[in-house]
């Protein structure tokens, strides 16, 4: 595919160290509590930690619907990014991704997400999902995220 930037995006400051919100979002166990869709996960191949290459199930809801990806780690630089890809069927989905960025007494954090699905995949993807404006969705469950990520942050 040829989409370079990410298709939603966000940031917030949260006034903690980069540190204690990277351990926040490198857990899919706390993600998952922070999230929109999001909300279990299971690690794959006896990994029981945040590290590129581990692999985790991800269990993700929205209203009645319940669907499962598998996400692959791609980044866990401490206290500075964390991100995984996502498949579904062995089918890309997505990527997502944490920057955090010190500043004044904590720091900035932006998560982005870039929709990975083939053409063919989408209808079937929001079928199953139940979400026909993605890139909307996104923007909206991005920015909820944050706010109780910040919160959690803020507020151990």
């Amino acid at each position: 595919m040829g989409q370079s930037g990410p298709s939603a995006t966000g940031r917030i400051e949260i006034a903690a160290e980069p540190a204690r919100v990277y351990d926040l979002v490198s857990d899919p166990g706390v993600l998952a509590e922070l999230a929109e869709e999001y909300s279990g996960f299971r690690w794959l191949r006896g990994v029981n930690g945040a590290r590129v290459g581990a692999r985790f199930r991800g269990i993700n809801r929205r209203g009645v619907r319940l669907w499962s990806t598998v996400s692959t780690i791609t980044d866990a630089d401490a206290g500075k990014r964390f991100a995984f890809e996502v498949r579904s069927l062995g089918i890309p989905v997505s990527r997502w991704q944490y920057d955090i960025e010190p500043a004044g007494d904590g720091c900035v954090v932006t998560e982005s997400t870039w929709d990975k699905r083939p053409g063919w995949f989408r209808a079937p993807s929001s079928l199953v999902t139940g979400v026909w404006q993605r890139e909307d969705k996104n923007r909206a469950n991005i920015a909820a995220t944050l706010q109780r990520l910040k919160t959690r942050a803020e507020h151990p």
